[in-house]
């Protein structure tokens, strides 16, 4: 494949990353918007937004029994109409009942989405260079933080709550189509004898290589949500951060993970996940003890900010290269899927944890921050030590491989 066509898939993954985050964001800030008109109590908008997360760890496992016996081309399309589908469904919503079941759609076909996205990135760019491209990739995050939820607001205010559902409705339409139309048909994995569905998930889940992968995804995301959830409402009722500037830290973290996601993917496919994982672990902790734990009264609220933002960027760069390279091309999607069942369930595991860690004081202030930063720091600490254990085995496959040329990928079963 020309690296004309290499940029071009990589672009479209990028714009599949970006709907599918923007849809799975949008929600919780327009909650009292909906709320309000649909009669929901604002102490279900966590249900909502659980609904999807617990849609997409279950599709992500029943994927991981089909997916790799699909072109990947009509997968990704037929994800993303589904998702199209599920997010406008939301606009029609007239209560909570059908709010959920609208969201479920959406992360049914969300979850699938992503693993499928993440497939044909690893088909396509050579291991040397994914670390780049995954770079290239999540700056969807880093746009959706700066201009998607902004614009969705902004949307909402001017027309209604419905209006963003739409409009992110029919951006998964458009790249539902535009994966059709700029997709090559992708069947190289279909080539590879597989074995029964069964029998392929018990490998996955035998392997000790897919095993500590799969620990380290859910470690990594339960360290990172733990926390985060809690954030926006610490520094507003801790730190006293102005409500009216909170877009700005969203902002200005968007901002600079733009800035430094394709460096830090080639620092990767220089130096290796494990150790740009270790120096992200060392910023991220530095900056939650400085934040969370110590919180001087006189510490400024953005660079902290800032700078657990870009270290969570740079440990999901690290750590997503590296995952990228553990599944053979037959398995990929499979692996994929499951993995997006780990990441939602750690993520749901983390928030369940954090919040009840924490307690609501005078005033609304949140009391026990400090054991939650603890508790996630710990859980960030363990990442690194899961990420050498899977990248020295991934590196003995890889050399067992080169020095078999041309044996089958499919040697990583060994692994």
């Amino acid at each position: 494949m020309s690296p004309k066509d290499e940029r071009r898939i990589i672009l479209l993954l990028a714009a599949v990353q970006f709907v599918n985050i923007l849809d799975f964001m949008i929600v919780m800030p327009l909650g009292p918007d909906f709320a309000g008109d649909l009669g929901i109590p604002l102490s279900h908008l966590g249900t909502i937004g659980g609904a999807y997360t617990l849609s997409a760890a279950l599709s992500g496992f029943a994927g991981a029994f089909f997916l790799d016996r699909f072109d990947r081309r009509p997968a990704l399309a037929l994800s993303l109409l589904g998702l199209a589908i599920g997010t406008v469904g939301g606009a029609l919503a007239t209560g909570l009942e059908s709010l959920l079941l609208a969201r479920v759609v959406a992360g049914a076909f969300g979850g699938p989405a992503t693993s499928v996205a993440m497939s044909i990135l690893a088909d396509v760019i050579p291991g040397e260079r994914r670390g780049r491209a995954l770079g290239t990739v999540m700056i969807a995050f880093s746009i959706a933080s700066i201009v998607g939820v902004p614009v969705a607001l902004e949307l909402a205010q001017r027309g209604s709550w419905h209006t963003p559902f739409v409009a992110t409705g029919a951006l998964a339409l458009i790249a539902s189509i535009a994966a059709w139309l700029v997709l090559p048909s992708m069947r190289a994995h279909l080539d590879i004898e597989h074995e029964p569905a069964l029998d392929g998930f018990r490998h996955l889940l035998t392997r000790p290589v897919t095993l500590l992968s799969y620990a380290m995804t859910w470690v990594a995301m339960m360290g990172g949500f733990v926390l985060i959830p809690n954030i926006a409402s610490y520094v507003q009722l801790n730190l006293h951060y102005p409500r009216e500037h909170l877009g700005l830290l969203y902002g200005a973290g968007g901002l600079l993970n733009f800035a430094t996601m394709r460096p830090i993917g080639r620092l990767v496919d220089r130096i290796g996940s494990f150790r740009v994982q270790a120096i992200g672990t060392v910023l991220i902790v530095v900056v939650t003890w400085i934040g969370f734990v110590w919180s001087p009264p006189w510490m400024p609220v953005l660079p902290v900010f800032v700078g657990f933002m870009f270290a969570s960027g740079m440990r999901n760069v690290s750590y997503s290269t590296l995952t990228s390279k553990v599944p053979s091309p037959e398995e990929r999607a499979r692996f994929m899927s499951l993995q997006s069942m780990v990441q939602h369930l750690g993520s749901a595991a983390g928030a369940f944890l954090g919040s009840q860690l924490l307690v609501e004081g005078a005033g609304g202030a949140l009391v026990h921050m400090d054991r939650v930063a603890w508790t996630a720091m710990a859980l960030m600490i363990a990442t690194p030590v899961l990420m050498l254990a899977v990248e020295s085995r991934v590196a003995r496959s890889e050399r067992i491989v080169a020095a078999l040329d041309p044996v089958p990928v499919a040697s990583s079963r060994d692994r």
